[in-house]
C-alpha cells in the first residue's frame, strides 16, 4: 500500500546557533514549494548577514518525483551541502530549505570537521522545527445541473471532500480535492453518477 502522506514544516523555524572552534553556524529551514521560494529565501538571508562568508544549503521538492540540490557555496566538495540533505532525508522532510551560514572563527576545520559541524546545525535546526504530516491529494472537477445539487452535496458531506473552489452559473462546477488513497473510489461515484461529468485536474 502506498502512502499518500509526506512530512513537511508548516513555519520557517526559528534562527539555531551552533559553534565550533570559533566558527558560528546559523541554521535555518523554511517551507518552500518552488526554485522561486529557496531563490527568495536566501535573499532575505544574505541581507541578514551580509558579511557572513558561506550560505550552504540543501533543499527538497515535490511529493512523489523528488527533486533536490545541495551547494556548499564556497566549501570545499561535499563538505556542507550533501551533510545538510542527508538531516533531510534523516528526518524524512520534503518541500523544505535548509541554510547554514557560516561565520569562519580563524581556526580551519577540515574537511572531516566541516562535514561533522554542517550536519549537526543542520540536526540542530530540523529537531527545532515544527513537522507537520500533509496528505497527498488529487484535484478533480466535478460538472452537473442544479437539480443534481442534493444528490452531489450528500456524497461530499458523507465522504468528507473538500471543496476548494466552486463556481455556479448555468450549471455547477466543483474543484474538489481528494486524498489519494480515495481518489478512484470517489472518482468512480461520480463517474458511476447520471448526467455527472469528472474530470483530473
Amino acid at each position: 500500500m502506498l502512502s499518500d502522506t509526506y512530512r513537511t514544516i508548516h513555519v520557517p523555524t526559528k534562527e539555531t546557533l551552533y559553534k565550533e572552534k570559533a566558527s558560528k553556524f546559523f541554521g535555518y529551514a523554511f517551507p518552500v514549494l518552488s526554485e522561486d521560494d529557496v531563490k527568495d529565501c536566501l535573499g532575505v538571508l544574505k541581507k541578514k548577514h551580509h558579511s557572513a562568508r558561506h550560505f550552504c544549503y540543501a533543499y527538497q521538492l515535490g511529493v512523489s518525483e523528488i527533486r533536490f540540490r545541495a551547494n556548499d557555496d564556497g566549501e570545499p566538495n561535499n563538505s556542507a551541502g550533501i551533510p545538510i540533505h542527508g538531516q533531510i532525508q534523516s528526518f524524512q522532510l520534503t518541500n523544505i530549505l535548509v541554510v547554514c551560514v557560516r561565520y569562519f572563527g580563524g581556526v580551519k576545520l577540515g574537511v572531516g570537521g566541516l562535514i561533522s559541524a554542517y550536519k549537526t546545525s543542520a540536526k540542530i535546526t530540523l529537531e527545532a522545527s515544527d513537522v507537520i504530516e500533509k496528505t497527498i491529494n488529487t484535484l478533480f472537477l466535478i460538472t452537473f445541473n442544479y437539480n443534481l445539487m442534493n444528490t452531489v452535496m450528500r456524497i461530499i458531506r458523507e465522504k468528507k471532500i473538500q471543496i476548494v473552489r466552486q463556481q455556479l452559473e448555468m450549471n455547477c462546477e466543483y474543484e474538489i480535492s481528494v486524498r489519494k488513497k480515495d481518489s478512484e473510489t470517489i472518482y468512480n461515484i461520480f463517474k458511476n453518477l447520471y448526467q455527472v461529468e469528472i474530470k483530473m485536474k
